[in-house]
């Protein structure tokens, strides 16, 4: 395994880490106090991604994080849109997690309109900031419980039912909805509706108030007798009761890569932080044992080699995409690591920095608090754990609960 950034991606990452730095930072700390304004800044950076992304095979946002064939004829060993997308949302986490979310066109949606639509839908949908709605009252973790319906009628099928903590589901201009054909046939009846603000019966009812990542917005849509075209349906129509819902399912083999990439970036602006914190009261040494050292740089270490492994766990997940090797089990671990591993991460080393780490004139408070969601969203810590064993054990999900 080759534990280094491609070298053809080096320009992206330092671009990514100039705009983390000298944009994201600066205005991190005016969008956490006012949650729910729209940062207009990010206007300019949206467009120039847009730029970057123009007719490119590997480009740097969520529209990159596919496993279909790249126009590239190389068949050997591919470092593509997945990993590009990874080491751009890695940087730029760096500097602010909310304000990534924020970045029009893209959307988690957007990355799995990347991952399932046909030519067409990739078409129609060219430019669309797409949001993803799942979570449903009394329906988080077990995506397979969703009791939003859709009945075919005609041309079109009829949305009813109600989504919750749909990250920008209020500014984005469509939203990626999952719903069941069949109550009765379980999660194999479980398709996406790619839903255009706009559309009759659709409607955003109320925004949240949350812990962190307040720059971003996290609405509440309901849909009523709500009309959608028969063709915005992602995948195919058809229930298949053998591949069951691995169809959706797919969209996680990518997405979860980059909410990976999201913990692993703010973990890393975390320590790096404390170690300047510190520079005074630390002698980091690296070439000594661990018993020698200090408390505080005994946990540094610590902290580095964690984040360390969730930051390889995390590439390897997104290399796997890119080559259009089963990566299911390996999302899922790296989404499972990497979230942990900013919490521990961010928390410990606001308890290092002491009070410097609890007040607002330090980022390290704000990024212990978006951290928390890094963990949640995307399946939370304990449901990557279930899949995890059901892969390694060969069990389906009504062997191993």
């Amino acid at each position: 395994m080759n534990l280094q950034n491609p070298k053809k991606y080096s320009m992206l990452v330092t671009q990514a880490r100039q705009v983390a730095d000298t944009f994201y930072r600066p205005i991190s700390r005016k969008y956490d106090k006012a949650e729910h304004a729209y940062p207009k800044e990010l206007d300019m950076l949206a467009s120039l991604l847009d730029g970057m992304n123009e007719g490119a095979d590997e480009s740097t946002g969520a529209t990159s994080a596919s496993k279909r064939p790249s126009n590239n004829q190389d068949t050997g060993n591919k470092n593509g849109g997945n990993l590009s997308a990874l080491l751009g949302v890695m940087e730029l986490c760096y500097g602010d997690v909310g304000l990534l979310l924020a970045i029009p066109r893209q959307g988690l949606g957007n990355a799995a309109i990347a991952a399932v639509a046909n030519d067409e839908q990739l078409a129609r949908f060219k430019g669309k900031w797409a949001a993803m709605a799942i979570t449903e009252p009394g329906c988080g973790s077990d995506s397979a419980a969703i009791r939003t319906t859709a009945v075919k009628d005609g041309d079109d099928y009829i949305l009813n039912g109600e989504k919750i903590y749909v990250t920008s589901g209020a500014r984005a201009e469509a939203v990626v909805v999952w719903a069941t054909l069949d109550k009765n046939l379980g999660k194999a009846a479980i398709k996406s509706f790619v839903v255009e603000h706009g559309t009759p019966g659709m409607e955003v009812t109320r925004l949240e108030h949350k812990l962190g990542i307040k720059a971003s917005d996290t609405a509440a849509i309901t849909f009523t007798d709500c009309r959608v075209p028969a063709a915005n349906l992602l995948g195919t129509p058809e229930i298949d009761l053998q591949k069951g819902f691995a169809g959706v399912m797919e969209t996680f083999d990518n997405t979860r890569p980059l909410v990976a990439g999201m913990a692993v970036g703010v973990a890393r602006a975390a320590i790096e932080r404390t170690k300047e914190l510190l520079a005074d009261a630390i002698d980091l040494n690296y070439g000594a044992l661990p018993l020698n050292a200090s408390h505080a740089e005994a946990t540094l270490y610590r902290l580095e080699a964690e984040y360390e492994a969730a930051r390889l766990l995390t590439m390897k997940a997104a290399w796997m995409a890119d080559n259009r090797i089963p990566n299911s089990k390996e999302a899922s671990i790296c989404k499972a690591k990497a979230g942990r591993t900013a919490n521990e991460v961010t928390l410990k080393c606001v308890e290092l920095a002491a009070s410097l780490g609890y007040g607002e004139d330090e980022l390290l408070e704000k990024w212990a608090r978006d951290s928390k969601i890094l963990d949640i969203f995307e399946g939370t810590q304990q449901i990557q754990l279930l899949i995890i064993a059901r892969r390694l054990l060969g069990k389906g999900s009504a062997e191993l609960k």
